[in-house]
């Protein structure tokens, strides 16, 4: 598998489960309906638990705009793959939300409220506010880049044998995902990927659901500019700390 479908193989399982997990807490006649928001964020950390599994031993499972350009900026990647891997980003993103939508497309009609429909997909701020709903992308994102450049591989120091942990290696950057969601996520819905919010938010805009209202256009680049924004920033500052 090379980079570029592994980026779009683990984009597409982090949407696929994480707006699935949506979608079965928002939606209408689902078993999860209404199970509330401990269930949103623990969906969400195992779909990036998920896609970093498959994904990272070909690619790093970057599976994030915003986690691309941090490290490029941090100098741990290559700046000339930066535009292949978001492309690959945001076409397993806009497949994930497409068959959350196929699957659940009886749960959306059965669903009257546009806005309901819409958060299957993408984010919109508990309070508008532009000032705080950019300050929560981008700290969000900072908090998941920044770490993501202090990840370690534990070792024996008397020789340096990496302790390999196989799948289980994948389990940090989903707990952060997790604390994130728990923490700060609250008042934007944490999109903390551009690839994540967009993505969704134009499949939403193309398929066929019965009174779906608006796209949301007028949000839209909050969730793309702030976790860029923020993963540079954590660039920034990780290279002045060392």
């Amino acid at each position: 598998m090379t980079p570029f479908v592994a980026e779009i193989v683990g984009t597409f399982l982090l949407i696929l489960l994480g707006c699935g997990v949506n979608a079965n807490v928002s939606l209408n006649k689902t078993y999860g309906s209404g199970s509330g928001w401990i269930v949103i964020t623990t969906g969400w950390a195992f779909a990036v638990y998920t896609g970093v599994v498959v994904a990272g031993p070909y690619s790093g499972a970057h599976m994030n705009p915003a986690v691309t350009i941090g490290l490029a900026w941090a100098g741990e990647f290559s700046m000339y793959d930066v535009p292949s891997y978001i492309i690959a980003q945001f076409i397993g993103a806009m497949l994930g939300a497409f068959f959350v939508w196929l699957v659940h497309k009886d749960h959306f009609d059965a669903t009257e409220d546009g806005g309901t429909k819409r958060g299957v997909f993408c984010n919109a701020p508990a309070i508008p506010n532009l000032f705080t709903n950019m300050l929560t992308e981008v700290l969000g994102t900072f908090v998941l880049v920044f770490a993501v450049l202090y990840f370690t591989d534990a070792s024996l120091a008397s020789d340096s044998t990496i302790i390999g942990l196989g799948s289980l290696g994948a389990l940090p950057v989903a707990l952060i995902v997790w604390g994130i969601g728990l923490s700060l996520g609250g008042t934007t819905g944490y999109a903390i990927n551009p690839a994540r919010d967009l993505g969704p938010r134009i499949i939403h805009a193309l398929v066929p659901i019965k009174k779906k209202g608006s796209n949301g256009w007028g949000y839209a680049w909050i969730p793309v500019v702030g976790p860029i924004l923020g993963g540079v920033l954590a660039a920034f500052i990780s290279g002045l700390l060392g």
